[in-house]
């Protein structure tokens, strides 16, 4: 008989939380920021206008993110926010996974991880069978983490004009 070491407790915690509460604006603002200045710095060489960030940060309010059709996640590391995903249902079997950030300063520590399994499990919850997704070539850390997820790139499955790949990953119950 194999005995099982004991896994430590993470410093990770996920929990369900308002779209507008202050930690889901706060991160939201965070997560804009990032992916607008990256995508700007690569095409322009400047970071966002901040007339333009502030619009467009106002203008996406992540209604989308609230039940019965969709929910954000907010990751904490040690109690404080630290990362969000968001899933939304695209029609009775298949979510759609976004928004997944996690800050800068705690890449690399498991946040990912722990953020995708807590977005697959409320998938379920809401009934998708799969999930699917789209990001940007220049998102590298999102990319790797969910190939090690087992998300397989897929044909589009949007016009979105900053997405250049599409994933997608059959849940399991």
């Amino acid at each position: 008989m194999k005995t099982r070491t004991p896994r430590a407790p993470t410093p990770w915690t996920v929990a369900p939380e308002p779209f507008d509460s202050a930690a889901a604006a706060a991160l939201w603002r965070a997560y804009y920021t990032e992916v607008s200045d990256r995508w700007y710095r690569l095409h322009r060489g400047h970071d966002t206008d901040p007339a333009e960030l502030e619009r467009e940060i106002a203008a996406d309010t992540g209604a989308e993110f609230a039940l019965p059709d969709g929910v954000l996640l907010v990751a904490r590391y040690d109690g404080d926010a630290a990362g969000m995903a968001g899933v939304r249902l695209r029609d009775a079997t298949t979510g759609e996974l976004k928004r997944v950030f996690v800050r800068g300063d705690l890449r690399g520590s498991g946040g990912g991880a722990v953020l995708l399994g807590a977005a697959e499990s409320a998938a379920r919850d809401l009934g998708a069978e799969r999930l699917i997704l789209d990001t940007r070539g220049d998102l590298v850390e999102a990319r790797a983490l969910y190939a090690r997820h087992g998300y397989a790139e897929t044909e589009a499955y949007n016009d979105d004009v900053y997405a250049e790949h599409w994933f997608a990953k059959r849940l399991t119950a």
